[in-house]
């Protein structure tokens, strides 16, 4: 997985110990006088998600400072994206690209002396491709 941030990769980081992205669908319902049953539609209201890591030193530490300095406001102009790539037994590589996430709570973790750091990060974003 990439951290972009402003177009320049921030961290790659692979001991992701767990990756969730949903679409973001709102379901519409309408039913009509003369018509038999409802008619449906979907709005796509963006994406959310949530990346849980281990971490081994502390380039992810730049990453968590732009997302508070874009937060405070000191780097409004910072767009943060999520490249993932996605490794499937029978070797498909599908790629999936979150433009311009937005961040949550940050929580960094050390369980424990024999445990290694944990960060989660919960996000939202606009759009989503899969390449």
């Amino acid at each position: 997985m990439l951290l972009v941030v402003d177009g320049d990769v921030q961290d790659t980081v692979t001991d992701v110990r767990s990756f969730e992205v949903a679409a973001k669908l709102e379901l519409k319902e309408e039913g009509y006088l003369g018509e038999k049953t409802n008619r449906y539609d979907e709005i796509f209201n963006g994406v959310r998600g949530r990346v849980e890591l281990h971490f081994e030193n502390s380039d992810v530490f730049s990453t968590i400072q732009s997302i508070i300095d874009r937060a405070k406001r000191r780097t409004p102009g910072t767009q943060i994206n999520i490249k993932a790539t996605l490794n499937f037994p029978n070797g498909d590589r599908p790629r999936v690209m979150i433009s311009d996430a937005f961040f949550g709570e940050v929580p960094i973790s050390f369980g424990s002396r024999a445990d290694y750091g944990t960060v989660g990060l919960d996000f939202s974003a606009s759009d989503i491709s899969i390449l």
